[in-house]
């Protein structure tokens, strides 16, 4: 079969397509000069490798000859893949929201004008045949034709205001006399709690996403009224319950591990069976904070078994993460994750059968498709009621038929794999791994980071710049706001657990390179894209949480957190200015920027920054103390007393015979702790502990 240029690509989401008869095209100059030469408007699809509708689009349409006979004839066919170039994809969701008013998704199906590259028809899938109010792809294909031909002037028209509203998505100044308040945080809470589901956790209706950037905000509020003596429990509990619900639900593989990017019900029973690692860095995270928080064995087994599967599926040999996991194998959506009464009773014994039967619901109708796929339906208090079991004996029985099954699972056809290695999202599963490592005691998980970090400075810094992407053994694409500024943040978290000179000089230089190249010194904040970068119809300035964080919400944690450590006032300059260029966006719908509410909390109640200075042998102890309990405004780094010309303020803590521990809040500094058991006294000052 005749190849298209995508077979020179190499993300795998490229090469899918690589062999179907439409002329498919990278986005390139080639590509672009093409339709411009030809007057052929750009037939824009964009998606994922992991994507199930991509996949059925593609089977339906991009596979069939005579649709892609009528593409080739009339448009210039353009893929691209969302996780490779995330600014297109931007770019291109906000003019589908402003041409179709309502939200996007993938396959993302645009047509736009050759000259250009403005959309002028934008939509997501589009069926074969014609059915739920979506005409078949063909009769779009004619219409647009017909459209692009006859109706050129209207085009134009439409174009130029779609690109005025476009310019007005970002703020076009800040207010830098803005007294930054906690209005916003106290707003976010109110919202989140309007939108809780009291019965399952989460928040809203399906399609059900984890969202945990309101989860962290809605833990970093418990603890700022808990140290301030005005307890909440029922925020705790929000949490708590929604984390819950979804280490016991369908949405986490009870098997192996990892948790699939969302759900199709209420209940987190049916997932949507496509494993992200950016959802899977920060849930690791997050369930490593709530097991410290509360001590509960549930959320720190979800974290284990999630680093596990990570470590296990998604680490190449050569130390970077792999994307993600397909929903799809065997010819059908979550085919692995599946099972019949039959191949359950074959693998058991008829006590693990009776248990694990009644705990994930094998004795109640199929979920899925005239299959099950495991939901915890009950408890182990109700499996002993049931079996006249004890605890020990009930989860003993459940241990070793998960065990049976999981091994069983193994010899089936897996899922695809998309062993991209993105910078990005390699950061969000750096930070996870590390914090997951520091909180559980887990080496394995702190040593898995480091081999990730040092891919990174390997394969993708070239010449004082992030590159974006690594597959096929080429690294490529110019890196964006994300890259940088979760880098800078996996970084931090990975100095809390080991002292590292280059790994924190390497984070500087992160940090000037991401000032220099994406701040807005006219407007404040940060562009996504670097100001270098290939010239777009647009250049966003996100700053609400999308399935990742706000990337000038980090941005503006980690300037916080690195201008207060070093004395840097740049750094702590432009972490303010962006709060104040987003204030009244903050102010208007605060839930939608829980990232850029906990860089405002860093600035309204400095962080407590704690540099111990010692013996390296000695400093283990103190360190570990400054972990014991959740304290998410503290930042802690133990730096061995061999280490001189530190950079910035570090260079004033020094070291003495005895371990040393300086505390400082914003410009505030303690005088240096000597004594531990008084050390140990202070630090119970900022701590959030359980009863």
């Amino acid at each position: 079969m005749a190849s298209n240029r995508l077979a020179d690509a190499s993300s795998p989401y490229l090469l899918q397509h690589a062999n179907n008869p439409v002329h498919w095209q990278p986005w390139d100059e080639e590509a672009l000069t093409l339709a411009k030469r030809e007057d052929k408007p750009i037939l824009l699809s964009i998606g994922y490798s992991a994507c199930h509708w991509c996949h059925v689009m593609a089977h339906e349409s991009f596979e069939d000859q005579a649709t892609a006979a009528l593409m080739n004839e009339f448009f210039v066919n353009i893929k691209v893949d969302r996780e490779e170039r995330p600014d297109l994809d931007q770019i291109y969701q906000s003019a589908h929201q402003l041409l179709a008013q309502r939200p996007g998704g993938w396959p993302l199906t645009l047509f736009l004008t050759p000259g250009d590259q403005t959309p002028f028809f934008a939509g997501t899938y589009f069926p074969r045949e014609a059915r739920h109010g979506l005409p078949s792809f063909t009769q779009l294909l004619r219409s647009i034709t017909s459209a692009y031909l006859q109706q050129r002037a209207q085009i134009m028209e439409q174009n130029q205001t779609l690109q005025q509203a476009l310019a007005t998505l970002n703020p076009q100044q800040s207010s830098a006399d803005q007294q930054l308040n906690a209005q916003p945080i106290e707003g976010a809470y109110r919202q989140l709690l309007e939108h809780f589901d009291e019965l399952h956790g989460g928040f809203g209706k399906a399609p059900k996403f984890p969202h945990p950037a309101s989860l962290v905000r809605l833990l970093r509020h418990w603890s700022l009224k808990q140290i301030a003596g005005r307890s909440s429990p029922r925020t705790l509990h929000l949490v708590d319950h929604t984390l819950t619900r979804m280490a016991l639900g369908g949405v986490n593989d009870q098997l192996g591990g990892g948790l699939y990017r969302y759900s199709t019900d209420d209940a987190w029973m049916i997932p949507h069976f496509e494993k992200m690692l950016y959802d899977n860095g920060p849930l690791l995270g997050l369930y490593a904070d709530l097991w410290q928080t509360t001590r509960k064995s549930l959320f720190r087994e979800t974290a284990q078994r999630t680093a596990e599967w990570v470590m296990r599926e998604m680490q190449s040999p050569a130390g970077g993460y792999y994307s993600s996991l397909d929903a799809d194998s065997e010819g059908g959506e979550g085919s692995f994750y599946l099972w019949s009464t039959d191949q359950v009773r074959v693998l058991l014994n008829d006590a693990e059968y009776r248990h694990l039967a009644r705990f994930y619901g094998l004795d109640r109708a199929p979920n899925f498709e005239g299959r099950w796929h495991l939901h915890g339906f009950t408890s182990i208090a109700d499996l002993n009621q049931a079996f006249n079991t004890t605890g020990t004996e009930a989860r003993a029985l459940l241990d070793s038929a998960r065990e049976k099954l999981f091994s069983a699972r193994a010899s089936r056809i897996r899922p695809d794999r998309d062993e991209k290695i993105l910078t990005s999202w390699n950061a969000l599963m750096i930070k996870g791994m590390a914090r997951a490592g520091r909180l559980l005691a887990r080496e394995d998980f702190i040593g898995s980071a480091d081999q990730a970090l040092c891919f990174i400075r390997r394969e993708l810094w070239v010449n004082e710049r992030l590159l974006a992407s690594h597959a096929g053994g080429q690294s490529h694409l110019p890196a964006y706001l994300d890259d940088y500024a979760f880098l800078i943040d996996a970084i931090l978290e990975l100095l809390q657990t080991r002292w590292n000179r280059d790994d924190l000089n390497f984070a500087i230089r992160l940090a000037e390179a991401l000032l220099h190249h994406f701040y807005d010194p006219e407007a404040g904040g940060f562009f996504f894209t670097a100001d270098d970068h290939e010239q777009l119809i647009h250049r966003p300035k996100p700053f609400t949480d999308n399935a990742t964080p706000s990337g000038n919400g980090i941005a503006a944690s980690v300037l916080v957190r690195l201008g207060h450590l070093l004395g840097e006032g740049r750094y702590l300059s432009a972490a303010e200015r962006t709060l104040q260029t987003a204030w009244a966006r903050m102010i208007q719908l605060p839930s939608a920027h829980c990232t850029l509410l906990d860089a405002l909390e860093e600035i309204i109640y400095p962080s407590e920054i704690i540099v111990i200075r010692g013996a390296a042998a000695h400093l283990d102890r103190w360190r570990q103390r400054a972990s014991a309990y959740y304290a998410p405004q503290r930042y802690t780094l133990a730096v061995p007393a061999e280490e001189s010309q530190l950079p910035g303020l570090l260079a004033t803590r020094t070291a003495a015979a005895s371990p040393l521990a300086y505390i400082c809040r914003g410009e505030y500094c303690e005088c240096p702790f000597a004594d531990f058991s008084q050390f140990d006294r202070r630090l119970s000052e900022s701590e959030c502990r359980l009863p």
